[in-house]
């Protein structure tokens, strides 16, 4: 598990000003990635197959200063790039994680040569890759101040429910449900032994949590029990100062939502065009729920491109 400062184009997205995250310009070139020493203690713990983590001087800096620190899981793409991009835009220390070294690097890149970031590949439904994930920002990091659990996989489209694989299920489950449990875990663990006590959780969870698609039985059910784990650690994390929301998002553009500008099955089993939203403008809204005091929360917020078929009957 190797985690990198990466120095890169000028940050794409600072909170508030309402830009979307863009890639760098066509044949641009960006400073080279540099490793920062000294190697991060966790190196021998690493995942199977990925190379030790390096963390650097920017760990005593954030130690020392009033910057928060903040794990984004699924960060390499869409809404946990979004998130990654707004909170380092708004100062905050950010580890990256996501399954996909190349990604994150991406990630990385576009937050900036200024930015505190790391990247730490990892697979959440890996509980050895969540211990060293963690366990890594505390060394690199000194304390986590929030945990966004956004990993995510919708599993196979468009599959009825006699018809899903055993195997999909628990494939989109482990994810979805263990991966969250597993992070969450971690984070509440460490929010509740540093000091001063406590922290933040947000769990993207989906409209679909409330109003399922056709053919998205393993994905909603997870999603339903994202609510459930959220309303648990609200409450369990109560003593500690820890503090957990719910953001429900519906038709963020990313890629898991190409298909609803072509075209997506509805309920009453019609092929429809469905408008969507800036995955910045969920971004804003996560910042915002990140950085309200722990005297106060925001339990659930859903954000939604206005449009869509949701309130009503379709």
């Amino acid at each position: 598990m190797r985690q990198e400062r990466v120095h890169g184009t000028k940050h794409p997205f600072k909170a508030g000003n309402g830009a979307r995250p863009r890639r760098p310009a066509e044949g641009r070139t960006s400073r080279p990635a540099r490793l920062l020493d000294p190697l991060c203690p966790h190196a021998s713990r690493a995942p199977r197959g990925v190379k030790g983590v390096r963390c650097g001087p920017m760990s005593n800096k954030a130690l020392n200063s009033d910057a928060k620190t903040a794990v984004v899981t699924g960060a390499g793409s869409g809404i946990g790039r979004a998130v990654a991009l707004a909170l380092t835009g708004a100062g905050w220390s950010v580890a990256l994680a996501g399954r996909r070294p190349g990604p994150l690097a991406e990630t990385a890149m576009l937050a900036g040569a200024d930015a505190r970031v790391i990247t730490v590949p990892a697979d959440v439904s890996r509980p050895e890759d969540v211990a060293a994930l963690f366990s890594s920002v505390r060394e690199c990091f000194g304390r986590l101040d929030l945990l966004f659990n956004n990993a995510g996989t919708f599993g196979p489209g468009a599959v009825p429910v006699e018809d899903l694989a055993v195997e999909d299920w628990r494939a989109v489950v482990d994810v979805n449900v263990t991966g969250a449990f597993l992070c969450a875990q971690a984070a509440y663990r460490l929010m509740k032994e540093q000091h001063p006590q406590g922290g933040r959780i947000i769990n993207n969870g989906s409209i679909s949590a409330h109003a399922p698609r056709p053919h998205s039985v393993a994905y909603t059910t997870t999603k339903h029990a994202m609510t459930g784990l959220t309303k648990s650690l609200s409450l369990d994390g109560r003593p500690y100062r820890i503090a957990c929301g719910q953001i429900d998002i519906g038709n963020a553009a990313t890629d898991m939502t190409e298909q609803m500008r072509t075209g997506i099955l509805q309920a009453n089993g019609e092929l429809a065009v469905e408008p969507v939203m800036a995955a910045a403008d969920v971004a804003r809204t996560v910042l915002h729920m990140a950085e309200l005091p722990l005297e106060a929360n925001m339990q659930f917020a859903t954000v939604l491109a206005t449009t869509m078929p949701y309130v009503g009957r379709g």
